[in-house]
């Protein structure tokens, strides 16, 4: 399980390091780097993908995802004594993402390209290093990728501290996380890019005319709901197959008393929700954004396959506010199972949350243009060098 997220040089995030409990609950006001810290999980998590280099191009690159202040803000500074103004660079330009739990940690460190790349907006991979436990030490690291040499620590040369070279020319574009884990000499690699690859991510839970999860959809055993609730239906309907079919009920009667959801068996099935005084069923189409965004919430929490780690992106957004306490709940059951973390605006559902008990609060603020977590002691956390 994830216990510690650092980042160093992403937009906002000069250098934060927080901790990571079952239910995190991320809030601050409008840009104080709530979105940032939810994009700096996703970047970690295409790193499994091999599109984590991809991904930042498409953001513009470095110059324009990089910390955009001084390389230092000094006490002068903050006390108001000195203006800000730029000073000379002492340390290379450096974007780093990391993570840390009880088995394994993993840091990357991203830099600028070489003048002979045709891709200017690449960023290029210059250290990744992977170790056992939650803080970087010389003895615990078992991967380790300096430019394009990678090195590993296998099981046959671990009790001896000998290192086997894994690959010598890997491109400054590729991770070794995809590139040279294998069940023989990587095979620690290979389980946490599987776990990584695991992370679900829900912010593009559309409720519009046109969302996807409104169209009729092929009915198959879906224990995964897509990240675009695409196949809300049959995601539903495994809940009720092979997953725990009363906590759905009692979601849905909890969020809409008197009321319970069908679903139907045709190949080409769609939800059916009857409440109390209508002579029939309403259809996805014909339900409103609210309660449909509640039901993909529902789908996604009581996912009969829970992730190692779960990133809900204002989850809350269209919802009533009848409708906060019932997600507090159904957060707080699901956090038994998977590590959740949850970006949220609404001080009503933080509230509900809150009397569920159990749940880690990070409450950003923006100082000088840097993000912050003043509320929060940062784990120990040590960056590779280069």
């Amino acid at each position: 399980m994830i216990t510690t997220l650092a980042v160093s040089g992403y937009r906002s995030l000069r250098d934060l390091v927080v901790p990571l409990g079952r239910l995190t609950v991320v809030t601050g006001a409008n840009g104080s780097g709530k979105t940032s810290l939810y994009r700096a999980l996703r970047l970690l998590a295409e790193t499994a993908q091999g599109r984590l280099v991809q991904t930042l191009a498409a953001e513009g690159g470095l110059a324009s995802t990089l910390w955009a202040g001084p390389e230092t803000i000094g006490r002068a500074v903050r006390s108001g004594q000195h203006p800000v103004q730029g000073t000379v660079r002492k340390g290379p330009v450096s974007l780093k993402l990391g993570f840390s739990g009880d088995e394994f940690g993993y840091a990357i460190d991203l830099g600028m390209p070489s003048k002979e790349n045709p891709f200017p907006l690449d960023p290029a991979i210059k250290v990744e290093v992977m170790w056992t436990g939650e803080v970087l030490g010389r003895a615990s690291v078992f991967a380790e990728r300096r430019g394009a040499f990678v090195k590993l620590r296998t099981a046959r040369t671990a009790r001896t501290g000998e290192w086997r070279e894994a690959m010598h020319d890997l491109s400054p574009f590729d991770s070794m996380v995809t590139h040279c884990a294998d069940p023989l000499d990587g095979a620690e690699l290979l389980a946490m890019r599987e776990r990584m690859r695991d992370w679900r991510f829900y912010d593009a839970l559309r409720t519009d005319p046109d969302a996807p999860a409104r169209r009729r959809q092929v009915m198959t055993y879906t224990p995964v709901l897509a990240g675009d609730g695409a196949d809300l239906a049959a995601a539903l309907a495994t809940i009720r197959a092979i997953g725990d079919r009363g906590a759905l009920d009692e979601a849905v009667r909890q969020a809409f008393p008197g009321s319970r959801l069908d679903v139907e068996e045709s190949s080409h099935g769609g939800l059916q929700l009857h409440q109390h005084g209508l002579l029939r069923p309403l259809g996805v189409a014909e339900l409103s954004d609210g309660t449909l965004r509640y039901l993909l919430l529902v789908a996604a929490l009581l996912s009969p396959r829970p992730p190692e780690l779960m990133v809900l992106n204002e989850p809350e957004a269209s919802l009533h506010p009848s409708l906060m306490s019932p997600l507090a709940r159904l957060l707080a059951s699901a956090s038994a199972n998977c590590r959740i973390v949850l970006v949220s605006h609404s001080e009503m559902l933080i509230d509900a949350l809150r009397e569920e008990g159990g749940i880690k609060e990070i409450r950003l603020e923006k100082s000088f243009g840097e993000t912050g977590a003043p509320d929060v002691d940062p784990p120990r956390w040590i960056w590779p060098k280069r």
